[in-house]
């Protein structure tokens, strides 16, 4: 998981816990998301990179340099 790049579907930010939709298993799940950096908020839409993956739903992502 680490490394993916995903999509935001929900507002990830301090105090709220965002979604992300992630390609795995040959479809795509959602994943309950944090930001990596605290104090960050990354708007739906925007592309993510996983940082921290802990199972079975739960990531911790940055924003992509695309």
């Amino acid at each position: 998981m680490v490394g993916k790049q995903g999509r935001v579907t929900g507002k990830i930010g301090p105090g709220l816990v965002g979604e992300v939709l992630i390609a795995v298993r040959g479809g795509v799940e959602a994943f309950y998301a944090h930001p990596a950096v605290p104090d960050e908020e990354i708007s739906p839409g925007s592309i993510v990179v996983v940082v921290e993956y802990y199972p079975p739903r739960t990531v911790y992502v940055a924003r992509a340099l695309v």
